[in-house]
Order: C-alpha cells, then structure tokens, then sequence
C-alpha cells in the first residue's frame, strides 16, 4: 500500500550544525578502510583505565538488590555530601548537601539542562567561542538566543566583557563560562573571575561555571572554583564531572554544586527528564571522592609527560605555542595559509593522524586546531614523527 506518509525534523533539530565529532569519525574510518593505522588525536576521552579501587566499589555496589530500583532524582543524599565534602577538602568551602548541589548524569547533562530551567525564548545566553557546543545547542533548545563571546589569544582566551554591549547584557539571562578552558587549555585567575561576579551581579546574569577540568592540572598549578570569588555564591551554579578526574567518562556521573535556588531549578528540570543516576555508580563515585587522590595525581604526572613530548615534537615540526598549565589538550595555530578544515585533513590524509579543527568549537575557533593528550606516548611519539613528515611533503 503507497502512502504519502513523511517523518521531519523538529526545525530545532533542522537547525543543528553537524555533530563535530560525528564527522571527524566518518572520515577517520574512510582513511582506516583503506587500510592506514589511525592514531586519534581527536576526542578527549581517557585512555587509561578507572582505578581499580572506584571499578571494585561498584561490582560491590551492584550486588546490593537495594540499588537495583529507580534512583532519587537529585542523587543520593550520601553522593551529595561525599561531593559537599570534597569541595570543601579542595576549595575550602562549604555547602549544604541536601540543598546546594545535584547529581549529574555527567556534567553535560546539567549544562544541557540549565537553559531549560532559566532561559526564558527571546533571552540571550552568553557562550564562549570557540567552546563546548553544548552551550549554544542547549540555549538554542531552550528557545534563547546564543551570544558568542570570542575568546582571543590576546586576551588570554578570556572573553572580553567590556565589549559586551550593554543591550545584550540587558538582556541576558545566563552565561557559560569554562576554565581551564576547553578547548584552548587557557586558565583563569582571581581577578578574571571576580571581574565576571561583578559583570553579572551589575546585569543580574546566572553564571553556569563548567569545571570539568579541574583537576587536570601541571606544574604545581591548582585551578580557583568560581564559587571561591566573594558574591559568587549569590549567582553562581558549578559543574563537576567524575569522568577526566577519574577516567570515568563512560559511568556518566558528576554534580552541579551552588546556589541553591539554580539547583533547585535544575532538579525541578531532573525531575521530569530523567529518574537520576544509578545507585551503585552513585556508590563508586562515593568512592572516587573520598579515597586518597593519589591515583588523580598519578594521571597528572602522565598528562604532563604527555604535554611535554608533544609540545617538543610541535616546536620541532616548526609550530610556537605554550605549555598549558591545564587540561589534556594543545591549542595549536595553523600552518600558514590553511583554514581548520585543510589542517585536520591534511593530517589525517598524509600522517593517518585525527585533530579537531578549531572551528568546530565555534567561528573564533578558526585559525587553530586542538590536539588531545589521550593516547600513551608510544602513540603519541608516532603521531609526532608523522606530523613531522606531513609538514615536509
């Protein structure tokens, strides 16, 4: 039987830029089907394995018929405070665990959700650029209006705030900001951060503050939380993943830590969205963060090994850039001549070799492409010598 039946996109979902690293993927296997040995450069996912400690806690966790059950919405009160307790360990503050913070499905779960808790259509949101796509993608879902705030070298990758026009602020309602910073490696300092509480409070701006890699540290480094700056706690909201700390990304477990009426509002979005975490990972986590750190600050020393080599293999290859004091990622600029696009498939094409190019992160991006930290260095000296080679031809 015909039919004239059709099936189309919500224009919202029309109205997506393609998944960045869903193509990136669709061109490393072409390259792989040919037969080259790819070595991916691209995705910041962990390479090594989740200490043991935290995989024993939830095979533990998982035998406990307790756990088997729908979960709380908002995450185990015992979660909560082992997340309450390790902030107040790492940053000297306090929070009240049965108000001031929310488990996450991962961190990009309650980034994805706050515009929906606060972004009324029509309200702008200010988004990073280059930055995570999910901030602008969550805003745009929300029905606000995303507002890039270029992040230049010049400036330290911060955004400029006195170049926001006072109508847009006026109009604001929430504003993502990501230090260390994804993807250019950047940090922020004290003054930087109370600049923003001071910029928000003046425009009564929500700040959405991502820290997924705080802990992602180097050279003696120990990254601020936004809600250390005086008057954050007034407008602030922090997101923390489990997933970079502890080689966790696929466990999908983090927390949103703050003020407690944007938790509140957050956890009224959870609450009809989705049934929470799964106990015995809650379990684990609670184990993650309340064991000795040791294995954290192993993976740094491995990072920063990581770094070294390849920011030598770059500066070698004829490339300036600086050592980042965060994250697992290098910021690289161009070869001369060559958009993102050209950089990334050049590579990949000549040096079976997967970076992100930079404008995938957004306009400003252009002119760069990121390369991650995630492979061992065996690899990494491979894709080095390839880099190297590719230049040459």
């Amino acid at each position: 039987m015909s039919t004239k039946f059709t099936i189309e996109y919500a224009d919202r979902i029309k109205q997506l830029p393609p998944y960045l690293f869903a193509e990136i993927d669709e061109k490393k296997v072409a390259v792989q089907a040919r037969g080259v040995d790819v070595i991916d450069l691209g995705v910041g996912d962990p390479d090594m394995p989740t200490p043991a400690h935290i995989v024993q806690a939830l095979q533990l966790a998982a035998t406990n018929a307790d756990n088997h059950q729908y979960p709380s919405y908002v995450g185990m009160l015992s979660y909560r405070k082992a997340a309450t307790d390790w902030f107040a360990r790492r940053f000297g503050i306090s929070f009240d665990p049965a108000t001031e913070v929310v488990s996450l499905i991962g961190s990009k779960e309650g980034i994805a959700h706050m515009p929906l808790a606060f972004v009324n259509p029509g309200d702008y949101v200010l988004v990073p650029d280059p930055g995570y796509p999910v901030y602008a993608i969550a805003t745009s879902f929300a029905g606000g209006i995303p507002y890039m705030m270029p992040l230049k070298a010049e400036n330290g990758f911060l955004p400029d705030l006195d170049g926001i026009p006072d109508d847009i602020a006026a109009k604001t309602k929430l504003m993502f900001i990501n230090y260390p910073n994804n993807p250019t490696g950047a940090v922020a300092d004290y003054d930087f951060f109370l600049k923003v509480v001071e910029f928000a409070a003046r425009h009564n701006i929500i700040v959405c503050h991502d820290a997924a890699y705080s802990e992602m540290a180097y050279d003696g480094y120990k990254p601020l939380s936004f809600l250390e700056i005086p008057g954050a706690r007034d407008i602030a909201i922090e997101f923390h993943s489990l997933s970079k700390t502890y080689n966790m990304t696929g466990w999908r477990i983090g927390f949103a830590i703050g003020n407690r009426k944007l938790v509140a509002g957050l956890g009224k979005v959870k609450t009809n969205i989705d049934s929470g975490a799964f106990q015995a990972i809650q379990e684990a986590a609670i184990t993650a963060l309340s064991a000795d750190q040791q294995c954290v600050r192993q993976m740094c020393d491995i990072y920063r090994k990581r770094r070294d080599l390849m920011v030598a293999f770059l500066t070698k290859a004829g490339f300036t850039l600086a050592s980042p004091q965060a994250t697992f990622y290098l910021w690289i600029n161009n070869p001369e001549g060559m958009c993102s696009a050209e950089v990334s498939t050049m590579f990949l094409e000549k040096a079976g070799v997967v970076v992100t190019p930079g404008n995938g992160f957004g306009a400003a991006g252009e002119g760069y492409f990121r390369i991650s930290l995630t492979v061992s260095e065996e690899r990494l000296n491979e894709a080095g010598e390839r880099i190297i080679q590719a230049l040459r031809v």
